[in-house]
């Protein structure tokens, strides 16, 4: 009995990846969502209508917009 507890402590803790629930399987899934997003962003900023559709509703205005605030809040948090 006490060889059966200890296997399936070996096996749960195997299991279990790096201890903290999020094992490399996860952190592949995530990195790979975020190279779709980035790829995607860039197919989308390729194509001349789009540029020309988000340059006509100022995206890059609300992107400059913003830095000051991000600014703000990074010396904020640096404190």
């Amino acid at each position: 009995m006490k060889s059966d507890e200890k296997e399936t402590a070996v096996a749960l803790e195997k299991s279990n990846g790096n201890g903290n629930g999020i094992n490399d399987k996860d952190t592949l899934y995530m990195l790979s969502g975020v190279a779709l997003v980035v790829f995607g962003a860039g197919l989308i900023l390729s194509n001349p209508i789009a540029r020309r559709y988000l340059s006509q509703f100022g995206v890059g205005d609300l992107a400059q917009a913003a830095l000051p605030d991000l600014d703000r809040y990074l010396k904020l948090r640096a404190m």
